[in-house]
């Protein structure tokens, strides 16, 4: 096991919103600050938005940090500016205590476990001809099979069937239509291989947050960083282990957790709406910067 050196990254993450004319902003839903946990340690977390708005926080059902942005005025121009500072002491290729109940697949969660997976165990996307579960069940090596050689090699698998390809537009695809046109972005490799796992009887969840690439030479990032999606998996024993398909990576020591949800619609980090036209919305473009 290989301990990296605690490292300070600062974040700026900007959305900008244009519009053709001054339109009425609803409110806005904002998942911008970090995860806090033993190997990420919050320094600090701004957001500020322009136009003035009223910015209240909450804690959502799965313990993400909300804001929520209200404005009273008009504008033709929103700006979300997020700067977040914070110090990473994650481990490159963790050693994983698996509970000796769950070392082989497949095994049975206790009662308390199952109950509290819940929805977390339950497929969120239609697979009425099984082609998903089909195409997951193809990466058990035997009966019984070693549990993390599994979802390791269903991760790596993601990547092997999968071809990169980065998307702009809103919106993921089903883990069917990944399968059928063989490409995809970050999102549509953690939806895949979350509901694979989910098939297989596994409690798994989607992570959105930032990915950290000093080397500029990992999947989904053209710089020193970017927003990223990732999943994870509760093994007993072990917790929740992180997977990163895109990157075929385990553990999360270049992973920045923002938010963690059961659908990647419950993760995205901006959403809103306006009040106009629908010729009045002009563009939207994100600037993302991690520095260390």
């Amino acid at each position: 096991m290989l301990e990296l050196p605690l490292i300070t990254l600062k974040i700026h993450h900007r959305t900008i919103y244009r519009y053709r004319q001054p339109v009425s902003l609803g409110p806005h839903r904002l998942m911008l600050r970090p995860r806090e946990s033993r190997d990420l340690r919050l320094i600090s977390s701004d957001v500020a938005v322009t136009p003035y708005a009223v910015v209240t926080w909450v804690h959502d059902v799965f313990g993400n940090a909300v804001a929520t942005a209200s404005f009273q005025t008009l504008t033709d121009n929103l700006v979300i500016d997020s700067v977040a500072e914070l110090q990473l002491n994650a481990t490159a290729w963790p050693i994983f205590d698996v509970a000796a109940s769950a070392i082989s697949y497949p095994f049975r969660y206790s009662d308390d476990e199952w109950i509290d997976l819940g929805a977390l165990t339950i497929q969120q996307y239609p697979d009425p001809a099984e082609r998903l579960r089909g195409w997951a069940q193809a990466f058990i090596g035997g009966n019984p099979t070693d549990t993390l050689a599994l979802l390791k090699d269903l991760s790596i698998g993601v990547s092997g069937w999968i071809h990169y390809q980065s998307r702009e537009d809103e919106g993921t695809q089903s883990p069917i239509q990944t399968l059928n046109r063989g490409w995809g972005s970050c999102r549509d490799f953690a939806v895949l291989f979350v509901e694979a796992a989910r098939s297989l009887g596994f409690g798994a969840r989607i992570v959105s947050g930032y990915l950290y690439n000093p080397g500029q030479d990992m999947v989904g990032s053209k710089a020193t960083g970017s927003t990223h999606a990732w999943a994870e998996v509760y093994v007993p024993g072990a917790g929740w282990i992180t997977f990163d398909p895109t990157n075929r990576g385990v553990g999360g020591f270049n992973l920045i957790p923002v938010a963690v949800a059961r659908d990647i619609r419950q993760a995205t980090p901006v959403t809103g709406s306006f009040v106009g036209m629908t010729e009045d919305f002009q563009e939207m473009s994100v600037e993302v910067l991690v520095t260390s």
